[in-house]
């Protein structure tokens, strides 16, 4: 009788362990289906492009300083490779030459919004007309409408994000910061460039940091010595049919 009843007991609570463990098991598994679902939702920029094709593209954020654009575009005509600059609106109002000269070139002009803000922090609104006045003054002034949307200082958000969508434009990252604009020396500038690069990286330079010209053209030739094809966003990025995994890598369909 008394071994019947400890019996009992034991089931018992062998019942109720297991019990315990698969409540435990539901909600770590709703918690994990949560989480992934929040991911999920989350949108992305392209950081770079799966591709396996050596090509990668050099970029060049403009927002302050003009005097070495010329040259950017020298080098990069010189060397025979592509290049994209992302405008910032009160450059384009400063520089309005310049942003023909970029056009002129064959280089592509991407969107980098008017003021240089940090873009998650504004409404919807603001956002619209913080892009809306750069593709209207580069359109007014080159006859061209930007495809891509660069975020100042890489901050972004949903909001901004489903706003580049609308506007029919596409958010970019980069893959490679030179980080050039911390006065790096050409030299540290390659280097930087050189341990990060791969097949279908955007590279991120500033129009008018301190060694920049005399960087590109050691960049230019260690990523032709290594068989890249520099080209403009255009060549490198798919535009439809696309889609992008969770670490802003872009994939053809």
């Amino acid at each position: 009788m008394i071994y019947s009843i400890k019996k009992k007991s034991i089931i018992g609570t062998v019942v109720i362990v297991l019990l315990i463990a698969i409540c435990a098991t539901c909600m770590a598994n709703r918690d994990v289906t949560a989480v992934f679902n929040n991911q999920s939702l989350r949108k992305v920029p392209v950081y770079g492009v799966d591709t396996q094709e050596k090509v990668v593209a050099l970029t060049f954020d403009a927002a302050w300083g003009a005097d070495k654009t010329q040259g950017i575009l020298d080098t990069l005509e010189k060397h025979g490779v592509g290049g994209t600059f992302f405008l910032v609106g009160f450059w384009i109002d400063k520089y309005p030459d310049m942003v023909k000269k970029i056009a002129e070139s064959g280089c592509d002009i991407g969107n980098h919004s008017k003021e240089h803000l940090n873009m998650s922090t504004l409404s919807k609104e603001k956002v619209e007309s913080e892009l809306d006045y750069v593709s209207e003054k580069v359109n007014e002034l080159t006859g061209i409408q930007p495809k891509f949307f660069r975020p100042p200082f890489g901050d972004y958000n949903n909001t901004l994000l489903e706003v580049v969508e609308e506007k029919n434009m596409i958010g970019v990252q980069w893959t490679v910061d030179s980080l050039d604009w911390k006065g790096l020396s050409a030299a540290e500038i390659l280097s930087r460039v050189n341990s990060g690069v791969k097949n279908g990286s955007i590279i991120l330079f500033h129009n008018n940091s301190d060694n920049i010209l005399e960087a590109l053209p050691l960049v230019i030739a260690n990523l032709k010595n290594q068989g890249y094809k520099m080209v403009t966003l255009s060549n490198l990025i798919y535009q439809d049919d696309f889609t992008i995994d969770g670490n802003g890598i872009q994939h053809k369909k």
